[in-house]
C-alpha cells in the first residue's frame, strides 16, 4: 500500500494526508506474520491495521478487523474507508441490529469491521439458518483477522463463552423462593463464602436450615436435589455481586457491567440461575432461565480463522497464554517519539477513608497547577463516591461511567484541558486518546490517578498509557489501602505486616519497592487463578468444539443440498441395520409366541408393506438385506410419485430439523 495515504480525522472533517512512520510500518509486518503487536497508546493502531488488511484482502477472501464495540467498529471504518477506496477496495462495518442485506454486504466487502461478538455470533446464526441465502458470513468463511485491544478480547473475554439461547420452559418461582431463604441465612453459620473463587457453599448448619425452610426431610433425594444450586446461586448474589459495580439496575432490567472495560453488556446475561437470583434479589421481575441452541468459546471461534493477528498497548504480561491456547507470539514495537511519562510509586494505606482523603488532596494539588487529571476507578459505585467528595471541595469535574456511556466522545475530548479533572471507570482506557489541550505539555502534561489496583496489571497499564502519548510528557500514581478487594483477598497478610515493621499511624502512607513487589505478587496470583479458569473452560469446550464442526459441516451439506440422498440411505440403513439387531438380540424375530413385529415397524417407517416369508433363511444378514431394498424401493416409489425436486426438499427439511432438534 501506498505510505502515503488520504485520510478523514473524522466524518465530518476534510481530507487531509498522513504518513505511517518507519514503527508503523513495523507493527503492519508484524500483524501480517500473525502475531501481535504491543503498540504503546497513540501510536496510531487505527492506521497500522491498514497495512496488513489491504495487503491480505488482495487475495479476495476478506478481512475482519474486530474492535470492541459498534461506535469504535463505524468509526474507524468510516476514517479508514478513504485509504481502501483510493486502493480499490471497500470496506464495511457490521453492527448489532443490522438489517440482513446490510450486513450481507458487509461482509461481502474487502475489509469488514465489526465487534468481537457481532462476529461470532453471526458464526454460530448462520449455524442455525434454515436457508443458505440467509446466511452472512460461512459463504467467504473466516480467512484473516485483525484484533484490537487483543487482551481486552482473546484474555478477558474468553472467560465467558457466546451463547445463543431460547427460552426454556421452567417456574421462576424458585428464585422467589430461594431469594427469601438467602435473606435469612447468616455467613459463617449457615455458609462459607470463598472469595478468590467467587463460590458460596453451604455447610451442614446451612443445609439443615434451607431443608427446615422448604419443609423437606432431605435436599439429596429426589426433586429436591437441585434446591443447593439455587440457594447458593442466590446467596451469591447477595454477598459477592454488588449494584453499580457489578451490574445496574434499569427499566427493570438486570444489566452487567464489564469488569474489565466499565461498559455496559446490554443483552447478556449470567447463566446457571446465577443472573435469575440476583433479579430477585432486586426485586424485579425474573425471566425464565433460557435454553442453550448454540454456544462456543472466544478461544475456539479465534482458533476457526486460518490467520489470526492482534494489537494493544498491554500483552506482554499475557505472552504465555497468547502462545500456549492461540500460537501468537507477542512483539514490542517501539515506540515512534521517546517515553516522558513518570509513573511514581505506589502510595498505600490502611483504610480506605484515608486513601480517598489523599486522592482528594493530590487531585486539588493538580489542578491548581492547571494540569487535566484522569482519575481511574474499579466501578460506578467509586467513581460516583469519588464525585460527591469533589463536590465537596468545589471542583468542577466530569464523571464517565457506564451510566453517562452516551456522552463518553464529548467527555474524552475535553479530559487533557486546561484544569479538567475527570472521573473514569475502566471503559477510559481502550479505544480512545485524550489529546492535550495547547499549553499543557509545558505544565507536565495528563496526570493519571489510580484509585485501586485492578486484578490484572494489563488494566493498570492501560490506564498509565492514557498519559504520555506519542513524546508527551504525563505523570501516574496508584493509590492502595488494606480494605481494597485485591489487597484483602490476596496481599493483605503479608503487607499488613510491612506496614507494622514501618510503624504506620493513621493517614499515613508508605512507598516502598517491598509494598510494590507484594502487589504485583498479589496481581499475578490472580492472573494465575484467571488463566486457569479460562484453561478449564477451553479444556472443557475441546470434546464439544469436534462434535460442533462435525455438526456444522453435516448441517451446511444438508443446507446446500449436497449428498441428501446418500444422507437419507445412510440413516434408514442406521435405523434397518438397529431395529434387526434388537429384534435378534431379543430373539423375537422366531419367537411365534411373541414375534417382534419387523414389518408392520418398516410399514409404519417407510410406508410400504413387507412379508419376511419372502426371506428363505432368516438369519439377521439377510433380513437387514431384504429390508434395505425395500427401503430403497420404497424412496424411488416416493420419488417417482412427487418428483425428485420435492422429494430433496423434503429430506432437506426433514434432516435440518432431526439435526437442530438432536443437536440442542
Amino acid at each position: 500500500a501506498s505510505r502515503r495515504v488520504l485520510i478523514a480525522p473524522n466524518p465530518d472533517s476534510p481530507n487531509r494526508t498522513m504518513r505511517h512512520f518507519d514503527v508503523q510500518l513495523i507493527g503492519g509486518v508484524v500483524l501480517h506474520q500473525g502475531k501481535i503487536a504491543e503498540m504503546a497508546t497513540g501510536e496510531g493502531k487505527t492506521l497500522v491495521a491498514t497495512l496488513p488488511a489491504y495487503l491480505n484482502a488482495l487475495t479476495g477472501n476478506g478481512v475482519h478487523i474486530v474492535t470492541v464495540n459498534d461506535y469504535l467498529a463505524k468509526r474507524d471504518r468510516d476514517w479508514m474507508s478513504p485509504v481502501y477506496e483510493f486502493l480499490g477496495m471497500k470496506a464495511g462495518a457490521i453492527q448489532s441490529h443490522q438489517e440482513y442485506e446490510e450486513k450481507k454486504a458487509a461482509y461481502l466487502c474487502d475489509i469488514t469491521y465489526g465487534t468481537n461478538n457481532e462476529f461470532g455470533f453471526d458464526y454460530l446464526r448462520d449455524n442455525m439458518r434454515i436457508r443458505s441465502e440467509e446466511q452472512v458470513q460461512i459463504s467467504r468463511g473466516l480467512n484473516y483477522a485483525i484484533v484490537d485491544e487483543v487482551d481486552s478480547i482473546l484474555i478477558d473475554e474468553a472467560r465467558t463463552p457466546l451463547i445463543i439461547s431460547g427460552s426454556a420452559e421452567e417456574s421462576t418461582e424458585k428464585y422467589y423462593i430461594a431469594d427469601r431463604i438467602a435473606r435469612r441465612m447468616k455467613v459463617g453459620k449457615h455458609f462459607e463464602i470463598k472469595e478468590k473463587e467467587r463460590m458460596v457453599h453451604l455447610n451442614e448448619e446451612g443445609i439443615e436450615e434451607v431443608e427446615k425452610q422448604l419443609n423437606v426431610d432431605s435436599l439429596y433425594t429426589g426433586t429436591n436435589m437441585e434446591w443447593p444450586h439455587y440457594i447458593e446461586q442466590s446467596l451469591r448474589a447477595h454477598h459477592m455481586f454488588k449494584n453499580d459495580r457489578d451490574y445496574i439496575v434499569k427499566n427493570g432490567e438486570v444489566i452487567i457491567v464489564d469488569e474489565f472495560t466499565g461498559r455496559l453488556m446490554e443483552g447478556r446475561v449470567w447463566s446457571d440461575g446465577l443472573h435469575q437470583a440476583i433479579q430477585a434479589k432486586e426485586h424485579q421481575r425474573i425471566k425464565e432461565e433460557n435454553q442453550t441452541l448454540a454456544t462456543i468459546t472466544l478461544q475456539n471461534f479465534y482458533r476457526l480463522y486460518k490467520k489470526l493477528a492482534g494489537m494493544t498497548g498491554t500483552a506482554l504480561t499475557e505472552a504465555a497464554e497468547f502462545d500456549k491456547i492461540y500460537k501468537l507470539e507477542v512483539v514490542v514495537i517501539p515506540t515512534n517519539k521517546p517515553m516522558h511519562r513518570t509513573n511514581h510509586p505506589d502510595r498505600v494505606y490502611r483504610t480506605e477513608k484515608e486513601k480517598f482523603d489523599a486522592i482528594i488532596k493530590e487531585i486539588v494539588e493538580v489542578h491548581k497547577e492547571g494540569r487535566p487529571t484522569l482519575v481511574g476507578t474499579v466501578s460506578i459505585e467509586k467513581s460516583e463516591l469519588l464525585s460527591e467528595k469533589l463536590m465537596r471541595e468545589g471542583i468542577e469535574h466530569e464523571v464517565l461511567n457506564a451510566k453517562q456511556h452516551e456522552r463518553e466522545a464529548h467527555i474524552v475530548a475535553k479530559a487533557g484541558q486546561h484544569g479538567n479533572v475527570t472521573i473514569a471507570t475502566n471503559m477510559a482506557g481502550r479505544g480512545t486518546d485524550i489529546v492535550l489541550g495547547e499549553g499543557i505539555a509545558a505544565l507536565g502534561g495528563l496526570h493519571i490517578i489510580g484509585t485501586e489496583r485492578h486484578e490484572a496489571r494489563r488494566i493498570d497499564n492501560q490506564l498509565r498509557g492514557r498519559a504520555g502519548r506519542q513524546g508527551d510528557p504525563g505523570s501516574s500514581r496508584f493509590y492502595v489501602s488494606l480494605q481494597d478487594d485485591l489487597m484483602r483477598i490476596f496481599a493483605s497478610e503479608r503487607v499488613s505486616s510491612l506496614l507494622k515493621t514501618f510503624g504506620m499511624e493513621e493517614g499515613m502512607a508508605i512507598e516502598h519497592s517491598m509494598v510494590s513487589k507484594s502487589i504485583e505478587r498479589a496481581q499475578k496470583k490472580v492472573e494465575e487463578h484467571n488463566f486457569e479458569i479460562r484453561k478449564h473452560l477451553l479444556e472443557y469446550d475441546e470434546v464439544m468444539d469436534q462434535q460442533r464442526k462435525t455438526i456444522y459441516t453435516l448441517r451446511q451439506d444438508v443446507l446446500e443440498g449436497k449428498n441428501l440422498r446418500d444422507y437419507v440411505f445412510r440413516m434408514m440403513e442406521d435405523s434397518i441395520r438397529e431395529m434387526v439387531a434388537f429384534a435378534y438380540d431379543t430373539k423375537n424375530v422366531t419367537d411365534e409366541e411373541n414375534p417382534f413385529d419387523l414389518a408392520a415397524w418398516f410399514k409404519q417407517k417407510f410406508g410400504l408393506g413387507v412379508d419376511l416369508n419372502e426371506v428363505e433363511e432368516k438369519t439377521r444378514e439377510n433380513v437387514e438385506e431384504y429390508l434395505l431394498k425395500k427401503a430403497a424401493e420404497a424412496y424411488e416409489i416416493k420419488e417417482s410419485t412427487i418428483g425428485k425436486e420435492q422429494m430433496e426438499t423434503i429430506a432437506q427439511i426433514l434432516l435440518m430439523e432431526k439435526i437442530d432438534t438432536k443437536w440442542k
